[in-house]
């Protein structure tokens, strides 16, 4: 497993790519990264961590300042199944563990210390995935577009199947059939990452309310919390000092 810390900054794309020799486990200490495969969009921030396959296709988007720390781990280490990324809960002690293990000039006894502890913390960890699964139906797709390209708009279901070329009855199909949600259900979940990316990104809860279609601050913090297990604020807190408020 080798190491690497780096700097990125706000709005910077990193392009579709993979990893054939190696997984690897993402950590931003400052600022957002949304890790995009071909299944859906992951976020990892101050609190989230992101586990990656070893060939999986992802593209990587900044949000605000970050601070990157990059674990490498070996095809044959495995630290979980499956072919799609795993996010995880970062505790304080993991945290810290994490950036020591990137810190630049480490020696190997040390580091060979440190990662024998970070792999039996990170196995251990709390998954704390909030995910935005990609469509496969162009149909469904469409309707995602026009949500998303302008959340503080509500848009029905009658409005977003008339432009998408199909019926309310189908649409609704497609959001069950996909992503094993209702419309509705599905566009909250879409309105609070990108709250969450707004958010960590120093944007005041209430600009983050009203950009994301919340018609006031309290229906938006309410919705937020029982969503996250976080008020926004404390969530902002978080991401700004890397430690879960309560």
């Amino acid at each position: 497993m080798s190491e690497s810390r780096h700097h990125h900054t706000p709005g910077e794309v990193i392009a579709r790519h993979r990893h054939d020799g190696e997984h690897q486990l993402l950590y931003v200490s400052s600022g957002v990264f949304a890790v995009t495969t071909e299944h859906g969009t992951w976020v990892a921030g101050a609190q989230r961590a992101i586990w990656t396959p070893a060939q999986t296709w992802h593209e990587h988007r900044v949000h605000g300042h970050a601070q990157v720390h990059l674990l490498r781990f070996p095809p044959g280490e495995t630290l979980f199944p499956g072919d799609r990324p795993t996010v995880i809960a970062v505790t304080p002690l993991l945290r810290e563990l994490l950036m020591a293990c990137t810190e630049p000039g480490l020696p190997p006894a040390e580091a060979r210390r440190l990662r024998a502890v970070v792999r039996d913390r990170v196995r251990r960890a709390d998954l704390a995935a909030i995910t935005l699964p990609t469509a496969r139906d162009p149909r469904l797709a469409h309707a995602c577009r026009l949500v998303t390209d302008d959340l503080a708009t509500p848009r029905t279901i009658t409005w977003l199947a008339r432009r998408a070329g199909t019926s309310d009855r189908q649409l609704t199909r497609l959001f069950r059939a996909e992503f094993g949600s209702t419309y509705p259900q599905w566009r909250t979940a879409v309105r609070v990452f990108h709250a969450m990316l707004a958010l960590s990104a120093g944007a005041s809860v209430t600009a983050t309310a009203h950009r994301c279609g919340w018609a006031t601050t309290s229906a938006f913090v309410d919705v937020f919390a029982r969503t996250t297990g976080q008020t926004p604020g404390a969530y902002q807190a978080g991401e700004r000092t890397g430690v879960p408020q309560g």
